[in-house]
Parts: structure tokens; C-alpha cells; sequence
């Protein structure tokens, strides 16, 4: 897209801005305020903003002349100064997807909200923060079956999944992920939740080779994939997904639930679909999570995929 047509979004963007900030109160769980990569507002296809209080995210993907953006930004927000301490705006259409901080200042901590929970965010380091807004349907999901689980979170990231089932008084949980700084983002976001105590374990493993080490808590109840869609040298999806999927027998328990996901616009949830029935002979049952309405996408299929199996 020509910076020419993005600037002229800047008129979409303001009304569909300023009917979410409508709604923002202090202490208000972290949202996604603007969802244009739905492509359900019309003039803001290349853009999303979230909300971390007192952080507003403007994320574009598309070249803006942000200097004329925010002249226009500026007198919709200057309601809300008590709320907002800074605007960060990451360029996701650049190389690293750089960010840059264009009013206000910057917390030395943030975290992001859900209910009495806070997960640390991390700017600047990284693409992404720290906590993924559009997989609320899955952390939902996990909080109601989770009470009393043994539970396996692969490519666990900071371990949000984890805060969240130890919250809901898993008997257990098993972080796995190549990252070491990640995992131990997962520990502090534990400690600052106060579940500490829990019986939570952190794994630094490559998971494809790691099998072994990773079955040695379980069997298990509950089983999470989210891996990156294209990571080079690690994980891609269309080759690797159904070595996930091949280790269920050995990883779970009998009647167990996989909640397998999916961040891949160029794949449809039948894609994961077919490789359940590909790779497993035991009976099972699929369910795709809906999407939180945060998230309405015209084309549901280039959203994330959450895709809930009952195993046995």
C-alpha cells in the first residue's frame, strides 16, 4: 500500500478510536482497541492499536507519515490524559519491527491485565511484548478444565498459559521452550502473581528432539501446542505441526484434551484438522474455540486457529 492511502485512513482510524476509548476505564483488562487486520473496519486494513494500561500500542503495516497522524491523534486522546502516559507506535513492515515511543513516556514497568492477573510486557527488545491479546479464547478454555490437570505447555513462550492454569489450581504444570530469557519471563510472571509456590516447571529444550525429557512428568491431562507458525531453524508449521500431533499417544493421558493452535493466515483450520486424522487411530472429537470478539476477522480462516481435540 502507498504511504498516500494509508494517510488517508488516518479519518477511519480516528472514529473507530475514538468509539473504543469510549469505553476504557481505569484498571480495565489490556484490549485490543482497533482491529483493522480484520479487515472489518474499512480504512484501517494496515493497522491495530492495544491497550496496556497506561501504554496505547499502534501497530501499522503499511509506511505512515506518523508526524501528520498524531496532529490528528493528539485532540482525541488529550481526554483521555489521565489514562494514557505514552504512545508507542511498532512498525511492523520494517525489518526487527521496530518501535518507537511518539508521546508521552514510557513506564519503567508495564503489564498487561486479566482480572487479578499481570503478565510483564517487554518493549522495544522484541516483535513481540510478552502477551498475545488474541489468544484469550484459549486462556478461557484453559481455566475452566484446568483445576487438579497435570498440564504440558509446548513453545511456552513467557508462560502466560501456565499463570493462568496454576491460578486455576492445576495440579501441575510443564513449561517447554527454547528461549531461556522467555522462560524466565514465565518465572517472574509467576512470582508477581504469586504462584511461586506451585508445582510449576520450566524446560529450556529444542522440543522436537527433547521427547524423552518432556514425557518424564507425565502423562498428561492437558496438552498445549502453540508453536511460531515459520520459525528458520526451529519449527514450520506445514513440516513439523504433525510430529506434534504423532506424540500425543505418549504424552497424554487416557480422555485427555489438546488445545492445539494456530497463527498461520495462510493455513485454515482444516489444515489441523487433517493431521488429527492422519496421525492419531484412537477416537477423538474436534471443536474450534471461537474467536474473542475483540478479534472479528471477515475471513475467519487468516485468523488464529484454536482447535480443542478430546483424546480417547
Amino acid at each position: 500500500m502507498h504511504i498516500e492511502k494509508v494517510d488517508n485512513d488516518i479519518d477511519s482510524l480516528t472514529v473507530a478510536l475514538t468509539q473504543s476509548l469510549a469505553g476504557l476505564a481505569p484498571g480495565a483488562d489490556s484490549k485490543r482497541l482497533v482491529h483493522g487486520r480484520g479487515k472489518t473496519i474499512p480504512g484501517c486494513e494496515q493497522v491495530n492499536v492495544d491497550w496496556f494500561e497506561p501504554v496505547l500500542l499502534i501497530t501499522l503495516y503499511a509506511p505512515v507519515n506518523v508526524t501528520d497522524w498524531l496532529g490528528v491523534l493528539k485532540p482525541i486522546l488529550e481526554p483521555f490524559e489521565d489514562l494514557i502516559q505514552g504512545v508507542l507506535v511498532q512498525r511492523r513492515y520494517q525489518s526487527s519491527a521496530p518501535m518507537e515511543l511518539v508521546l508521552g513516556s514510557l513506564p519503567e514497568v508495564v503489564r498487561a491485565k486479566r482480572g487479578d492477573l499481570r503478565f510483564e510486557l517487554s518493549f522495544f527488545k522484541q516483535q513481540n511484548v510478552g502477551f498475545f491479546l488474541d489468544m484469550e479464547p484459549g486462556r478461557a478454555w484453559l481455566e475452566q478444565h484446568s483445576k487438579g490437570k497435570k498440564v504440558l505447555n509446548l513453545f511456552a513462550f513467557t508462560c502466560a498459559f501456565s499463570v493462568v492454569a496454576a491460578k486455576a489450581q492445576a495440579q501441575m504444570v510443564v513449561n517447554v521452550d527454547l528461549s531461556s530469557p522467555a522462560l524466565a519471563t514465565g518465572r517472574h510472571n509467576h512470582r508477581i502473581n504469586g504462584l511461586e509456590q506451585c508445582s510449576v516447571f520450566y524446560l529450556q529444550e529444542n522440543i522436537l528432539k527433547s521427547w524423552s525429557r518432556i514425557r518424564k512428568h507425565g502423562p498428561y491431562d492437558i496438552v498445549i501446542f502453540d508453536p511460531p507458525s515459520f520459525q528458520k531453524g526451529s519449527f514450520v508449521a506445514t513440516r513439523d505441526y504433525q510430529k506434534l500431533i504423532r506424540r500425543i499417544p505418549q504424552l497424554c493421558s487416557p480422555k485427555a484434551d489438546i488445545l492445539a493452535c494456530l497463527n498461520a493466515p495462510e493455513l485454515e483450520s482444516s489444515f489441523i484438522e487433517t493431521l488429527f486424522h492422519q496421525e492419531l487411530e484412537q477416537p477423538f472429537a474436534l471443536q474450534r474455540l471461537a474467536a474473542h470478539p475483540d478479534f472479528s476477522d471477515v475471513d475467519p480462516e487468516r485468523a488464529l486457529k484454536l482447535i480443542h481435540c478430546r483424546y480417547g
